[in-house]
């Protein structure tokens, strides 16, 4: 499969087990979806069947878990099963649910890419989208986290975990790719310390936990059913958090995470945060242009916008009308102030008759930018035929400038055009072009 393009599932399943904090019973199905419409939860259980996007402004709280919200509907703790599916490389995917939180297995994301696995993945015919960062996104905390993400060419994640009082200090660093997620991330299980197992409680939290499904630190000893899966395995499960709570920024990133003491509520700061910036980014494009498809008429600006020819090789002041969808009327004001007048016969001025088959080419560039798929596009002279000078054209006149497309065959067009002052021809041709990315 090629790496540019986005993924889903090849067909549905589901997991069955018991939620972490609510300690319900509950079914997850993993659902293909269609490309460009990312990864969405849908509570089943509830009337209509409401979707929750994962996206950054819909998260509600942040202890122990990411909770998602729309409105009175939550899903809560989705970070695992969100970085399983970014971890793997599925793009667009439903996540279906008949409670409000998916199953803790094991308490690490392995039994969902076992899952994803079983469902098997395909390429979709849309391009992924993927952000490169080009300058440094960073977030501190008033409890000391402090996120960095740096240019990269790779997705890379570099995590220190630190407990109280320094107490189980571990680093963890890779390039992350499915494979790579796969073997070093998704293993490593869920802990929390003992000292907070009480408080947590109380919150009505942990109802599902276990040393089944988690690790418990107390003091310097390891609660747990098993051993260590891993010597860091609890920066390794930082870092699979932190991949499910970044997604939540709504794009993949190529960039070096850099994350001291990292959580989900840091997480979901460096979330929003990255979604601002690219935002911010995005906002410094220019707008497409809004290439009329009836009657219009285009002032110099609009015109402008249209075509990339400025001062003094800009032959179009103004577009004057559109005649169905092949024919195109624009206009050129002359005044001695233009730079060719002077020095082309300055005791006698005329336009060079080059220039009017360029204000012929540059009509008929627009024309071509109206049919659908070449807006955004520059459209290249390739040649001119039995082109013909038949008057002057001096100061004061008003060039009027008439183009038709007459064929278009894949990215090669062809037009005739002709200039006129006062009702009379002053030039004609025949042109070529070629439309062409800009």
């Amino acid at each position: 499969m090629s790496a540019t393009n986005q993924r889903t599932l090849a067909k549905s399943a589901s997991l069955e087990g018991t939620s972490l904090h609510t300690g319900q019973p509950v079914t997850l199905t993993l659902n293909p979806a269609p490309a460009d419409s990312g990864l969405k939860f849908r509570r089943v259980d509830l009337p209509d069947q409401p979707f929750i996007a994962a996206d950054v402004d819909k998260v509600q709280t942040v202890e122990r878990a990411t909770t998602l919200a729309e409105g009175s509907v939550k899903v809560h703790t989705v970070e695992h099963i969100l970085s399983a599916l970014t971890g793997m490389g599925v793009d667009n995917a439903i996540i279906e649910m008949d409670a409000n939180e998916p199953p803790i297995a094991d308490g690490s994301s392995r039994p969902y890419v076992e899952l994803i696995k079983s469902a098997g993945i395909v390429e979709q015919d849309a391009p992924r989208r993927v952000w490169q960062i080009r300058q440094p996104v960073t977030i501190e905390t008033k409890g000391g986290s402090i996120l960095t993400v740096l240019p990269s060419k790779d997705f890379r994640i570099s995590v220190t975990c630190v407990g109280p009082e320094g107490r189980f200090t571990q680093y963890f660093d890779a390039v992350i790719t499915p494979e790579t997620y796969e073997a070093e991330l998704s293993p490593a299980r869920t802990f929390c310390f003992y000292e907070d197992v009480a408080p947590l409680i109380e919150k009505g939290l942990i109802k599902g936990g276990s040393i089944e499904n988690a690790i418990v630190l107390k003091g310097d000893q390891i609660l747990s059913k098993e051993p260590l899966r891993f010597h860091n395995e609890l920066a390794r499960h930082k870092a699979m958090d932190m991949i499910g709570d970044l997604i939540l920024n709504g794009r993949r990133i190529l960039g070096h995470v850099i994350a001291i003491m990292p959580g989900h509520g840091p997480n979901t700061q460096l979330a929003a945060k990255l979604k601002k910036e690219y935002s911010n980014m995005q906002s410094l494009l220019p707008k497409p242009a809004d290439i009329p498809t009836g009657e219009a008429v285009l002032d110099t600006r609009e015109v402008m916008k249209l075509l990339p020819h400025r001062y003094p090789f800009l032959m179009v002041d103004r577009i004057i009308g559109f005649e169905g969808e092949t024919k195109c009327i624009g206009q050129k004001n002359l005044t001695m102030n233009e730079l060719f007048f002077q020095g082309h016969f300055p005791e006698h001025p005329v336009m060079p008759g080059v220039l009017q088959v360029e204000a012929m080419a540059q009509v008929a560039s627009i024309l071509m930018l109206r049919i659908p798929g070449n807006q955004g596009k520059i459209g290249y002279f390739m040649s001119a035929d039995k082109v013909k000078f038949r008057r002057p054209v001096i100061p004061g006149d008003i060039l009027i400038i008439e183009t038709e497309l007459v064929k278009m065959r894949g990215a090669i067009g062809q037009a005739i055009g002709r200039c006129l002052v006062n009702g009379e021809i002053t030039a004609e041709a025949e042109l070529k072009f070629i439309v062409q990315d800009a």
